[in-house]
């Protein structure tokens, strides 16, 4: 086994995790060399453990190339195949928050998703970055554009396009995966004017919300934030809406950190006004909330706009729970139809707040709420390139199986992309004649059980 502390006696830790911040300001953070030697003793030690096999594609590729090497050790698996251990993470955080017992402060001291994330790093300023990934990722720039012509954007990538063929052979964008509505009036468009907070709401008066539409919110689901808007409302929150800018969550899994770092200080910078006024910020999306409370601080340790910031961030099911238990719900619930099955995905699990969703969604009367925690396998751009999708498959299969054996009319997830992935996967699964879950956001949900959706 590669070199570790001598002080590294114990097995395990009882610690609370803690991250280290992120330095890609220091040159030393992109030494490819480094990174390689870095990886062989993290990799050494996820050897000797294998805690993480069942989590996504990354560790049953590392332990096989192990296996099938020459000595059976990690000395017999060339340096060149760590790409493909790279290339199969989606930085969801699971194994550093569920599964590791050597994150810090265990003198072990890992961190596997930021370990790939440095690597990544690394090999995109020594080798440039990979262009389709990149333009897919441009979420704001694509949102702009399809804008005026959504009908025409949606015909041309829906599934069974005759463009689709054509941009898997020049994109590598694969032709079965389902990918993103857009729509001719944003979530800004819709919410332009606002909505009035309700007099009679438990909150009136009290509480004050800037909510961040996210790039999804903005362009691929505007009904998100129209049903987070008339639901807060309800409450008697004076809530508006915020979109500066996409979060960097897809320029983070490629690894152009410098760019995400630029974004987190515009947005923070964006959104003190609304703090200054005593305004709570709610993200829509769980990936958008994660780098915000977490993600960015290590980023920017020094920036007080950014550490402000993401002390005031809740997630929209989280901060609907802290509503219910400060100043109790409007009235006016009512039951949905049929059963309820929420995926809780990764990243609103790597928030480490509980299942807020499904605590939410348990407060409709009546509701029946079956929750599965397993990896939807989508990872942003993952489970849409042609090189990646296989595994995305093949990791959300077991969770598509889980959400087919629960039986539910609604399938919801925290994370609208890995809805729209596990639905794909669960039509397949499903037994001839069976009806598809329809899917929606935990929002979505609650706001139809008011009658606001």
């Amino acid at each position: 086994m590669a070199d570790t502390p001598k002080e590294a006696a114990r097995e395990g830790s009882l610690d609370a995790p803690l991250r280290h911040p992120i330095a890609w300001r220091d040159e030393a953070y992109y030494d490819l060399a480094a990174v390689e030697k870095e990886m062989e003793r993290v990799f050494d030690i996820c050897h000797g453990c294998r805690r993480c096999f069942n989590l996504c594609d990354s560790f049953p590729k590392l332990f096989d190339m192990i296996d099938e090497s020459p000595t059976g050790e990690l000395d017999g698996v060339d340096k060149a195949r760590y790409a493909e251990v790279a290339e199969s993470c989606t930085l969801c955080d699971m194994c550093f928050l569920t599964k590791c017992p050597y994150v810090p402060p265990h003198a072990f001291d890992l961190d596997f998703p930021h370990l790939i994330l440095r690597y990544r790093a690394a090999v995109r300023k020594a080798e440039g970055g990979e262009f389709v990934r990149e333009q897919l990722g441009e979420t704001d720039r694509n949102g702009k554009l399809a804008k005026p012509v959504a009908g025409l954007a949606n015909w041309a990538t829906k599934q069974g396009s005759p463009l689709r063929g054509f941009m898997e052979a020049i994109a590598g964008i694969d032709a079965e995966a389902k990918l993103p509505v857009f729509h001719s009036r944003t979530a800004t468009d819709r919410l332009r004017r606002g909505v009035t907070a309700d007099a009679a709401g438990p909150a009136f008066g009290q509480r004050k919300a800037a909510v961040y539409a996210t790039c999804f919110s903005e362009y691929n689901a505007p009904s998100v934030a129209e049903a987070a808007m008339a639901v807060l409302a309800r409450q008697g929150v004076a809530a508006h809406l915020v979109y500066p800018e996409c979060c960097g969550m897809p320029q983070m899994e490629a690894g152009d950190l410098k760019d995400v770092a630029g974004r987190a200080a515009r947005v923070a910078k964006a959104f003190q006004p609304a703090l200054d006024d005593g305004c709570d910020v709610v993200a829509l999306t769980a990936s958008c909330a994660l780098m915000l409370k977490f993600e960015w601080p290590l980023l920017l340790p020094e920036n007080a706009d950014v550490q402000r910031l993401a002390k005031a961030v809740r997630d929209v099911s989280e901060y609907v729970v802290e509503l219910s238990k400060a100043h109790g719900l409007a009235e006016g619930l009512g039951p949905v139809d049929g059963s309820i099955t929420l995926h809780h995905a990764c990243h609103e699990r790597a928030q480490n707040m509980g299942a807020k969703s499904a605590e939410m969604l348990r407060m409709i009367p009546g509701a029946k709420v079956d929750l599965v925690e397993r990896c939807s396998g989508h990872g942003g751009t993952f489970g849409v390139m042609k090189k990646t999708r296989a595994s995305a498959v093949k990791t959300g299969k077991p969770t598509a199986r889980q959400i087919v054996q629960k039986g539910g009319e609604t399938l919801c997830s925290d994370c609208p992309l890995a809805c729209q992935h596990l639905g794909e996967l669960v039509q397949a699964e499903l037994p001839a004649g069976s009806v598809q879950p329809a899917q929606a956001h935990p929002i979505e949900v609650f706001a139809r059980a008011y009658g606001l959706a």
